[in-house]
């Protein structure tokens, strides 16, 4: 026991830098108080420490800064964020709305872009991914199993995890990552257990995800997952998107797992102008209400967390007062439809023309530097699964803002996610750390004369 404790001290050693980020990921297993309003939660408060670890090794370590590059792509939300913060309708709502963004696009992702150092680091973040997905997806099943989830259609058969039915995209969202993620390994290089032992944790997260009865994770993630397959080559797309099909044929036509649930929610997707359901109707109103306060104020927006106080002004009549929550142990409850769940439309209404430009620029910018990292990783033969990964994160995370914003427990992985990509896009893909130690200048000939 002694020699294999003194074989695994040297490996925590060399994770030590990337260890407090897989905290972060970890401290989201633990089950979210049901009673609570969806304010910061123990992962929000570890990814706070993460920042002030990351801060204080940079300074001990004489560690050099973020390159030009990297500064200017992280950096380019606070220009938007420093404005709508100063329009917002009090100091208060300004300086939390600005905390928070910053904390999930700016500060979280440079300090996990800053720990990363190779790409065994970010594989062990992927792997992590995983572990927390097949965690919350193992709840979710549960809970459609014994009929103990959140309440959809009259029935407590919604699969959301721990986090409850206050966020029931969270268990969605952590188990989309994981399922990017374990497709990334096990479409790139190494051991043939390795590979398949992601292949069938990528099967094995299709359960969770169809039973969270998400459509907007769906489509991301399938679209995400289709794209990963064309990037990593034709022939591997064929046979697993075969494999991938076969699979689902077993699990909802053969075992017959929420056929009728299921069909039902796929065939809304095809609905939303025919036979819209209410969540439809209130989605299309929000983002009606959303596009309406941006052309009042096209540039600035209305201000940091002020989407509330302007909606119902710009609201059809077809908007209802909240949608209703039930089940996963917690009790009934009407919950207020305080943004257009729609990331874009969000930032548009509160941070106008000028938000949204710096934000989805440094995403534009993020997603190109991936895809010329994809095209070296190509060329050299390594470092495809971090190529995959760091690609499909983002190529998810782009889709699914338009159905979703952040927001609830789950937010903090959205951070670490964007640090993942922010690391592939900006240092792994040519194989620089960005946390390198700063250069020693070399002496001049004179001095090294006089020595």
């Amino acid at each position: 026991m002694s020699h294999a404790l003194t074989l695994a001290l040297p490996r925590a050693r060399a994770f030590s830098p990337v260890l407090p980020v897989v905290a972060v990921v970890a401290l989201l297993t633990l089950p979210v108080a049901q009673d609570g309003d969806g304010g910061a939660g123990p992962a929000d408060a570890a990814s706070a420490l993460l920042v002030l670890y990351c801060a204080i090794r940079q300074l001990r370590k004489r560690r050099r800064p973020l390159t030009p590059t990297a500064a200017v792509v992280l950096g380019l939300p606070v220009v938007g964020l420093a404005v709508a913060a100063m329009g917002a309708s009090s100091a208060s709502a300004g300086i939390g709305g600005m905390g928070r963004y910053l904390q999930i696009f700016v500060l979280v992702p440079a300090a996990v872009l800053l720990l990363v150092r190779d790409r065994a680091d970010f594989r062990v973040l992927a792997w992590s991914f995983v572990a927390l997905a097949g965690w919350q997806g193992a709840v979710g099943v549960h809970q459609y199993l014994t009929a103990t989830g959140a309440s959809y259609q009259g029935e407590e058969i919604r699969a959301v995890g721990t986090f409850g039915p206050q966020d029931v995209m969270g268990m969605a969202t952590v188990v989309s990552f994981g399922l990017v993620c374990a497709l990334g390994l096990a479409l790139g290089p190494g051991t043939a257990r390795r590979r398949a032992l992601a292949a069938g944790c990528a099967l094995a997260l299709l359960a969770p995800l169809a039973l969270s009865f998400s459509r907007g994770a769906w489509i991301a993630t399938a679209v995400a997952c289709a794209l990963q397959l064309a990037l990593a080559g034709v022939r591997r797309a064929l046979r697993i998107g075969a494999a991938v099909a076969a699979a689902g044929v077993v699990l909802i036509g053969g075992l017959g797992v929420g056929s009728t649930v299921l069909q039902d929610r796929i065939d809304s997707i095809t609905q939303v102008t025919d036979a819209p359901d209410q969540s439809v109707v209130d989605r299309y109103s929000l983002w009606a209400a959303a596009v309406g306060i941006w052309r009042e104020h096209p540039l600035t927006g209305v201000g940091l967390k002020d989407f509330p106080e302007y909606r119902d002004g710009h609201a059809s009549l077809a908007l209802s007062a909240g949608s209703d929550t039930d089940g996963a142990g917690a009790g009934f409850r009407r919950q207020a439809l305080l943004s257009p769940h729609n990331m874009y439309l969000l930032v548009l209404a509160e941070q106008g023309l000028i938000g949204l430009v710096a934000l989805a620029g440094g995403w534009l910018a993020l997603l190109v530097c991936a895809l010329r990292g994809l095209g070296r990783a190509h060329r050299s033969g390594t470092g495809l699964d971090c190529a995959l990964i760091g690609c499909g994160l983002l190529i998810w995370q782009l889709i699914d803002f338009g159905y979703a914003d952040i927001g609830g427990p789950s937010t903090v992985l959205t951070a670490v996610c964007f640090g993942l990509v922010a690391w592939w896009a900006l240092a792994g893909a040519d194989g620089t750390r960005a946390g390198a130690p700063a250069p020693v200048p070399r002496p001049l000939p004179e001095q090294a004369a006089t020595r």
